[in-house]
């Protein structure tokens, strides 16, 4: 575990790269033995990520420079790939990230490689919302899901907010 301003994060590197980042509770872990060997929350690559996601909730940064890595097939890389498109501080749909791969009827299967995303936050799969604009399922709760769109949100729509 390493502790955040998004709360304590279990993190896994592969070598120098980042390889997953979970909320506690997130929804599609891997199983323990994935996980390697524990190291100390001061290694490299987690205590980059550490300070990188802290600055981000600060509103001090709008990208990550951690190297990162995954280990999907090759739809759900295509996916997460997408997930770095999308610039801060905007939002997608699962139906647009599906036309943008072709099939605009595979938006389910898109949602099902975003709820996998090993990298959360970092891989933006938080900008990704409901066709109605809605929030759908995050893995790391609908609750941390708003408050990442927040932290991006303009300051124009944040001051037009009733609530």
């Amino acid at each position: 575990m390493v502790h955040t301003e998004l709360g304590d994060l279990t993190m896994i590197a592969d070598g120098p790269a980042l390889a997953a980042v979970y909320f506690p509770h997130h929804w599609h872990l891997p199983p323990e033995s994935d996980y390697g060997d524990p190291v100390s929350a001061d290694d490299e690559v987690f205590a980059q990520t550490a300070r990188e996601l802290d600055e981000y909730v600060a509103g001090e940064r709008r990208e990550f420079d951690v190297e990162i890595t995954t280990a999907g097939d090759e739809f759900s890389e295509r996916v997460w790939a997408l997930l770095r498109e999308i610039p801060y501080g905007t939002t997608t749909t699962y139906g647009e990230l599906a036309r943008r791969l072709g099939n605009p009827r595979l938006a389910q299967r898109v949602g099902q490689c975003v709820g996998r995303n090993p990298i959360s936050v970092i891989v933006p799969c938080h900008r990704v919302i409901g066709a109605d604009g809605s929030l759908t399922g995050y893995a790391g709760g609908l609750d941390r899901k708003r408050r990442l769109l927040e932290i991006e949100e303009p300051p124009e729509a944040a001051e037009a907010r009733l609530f």
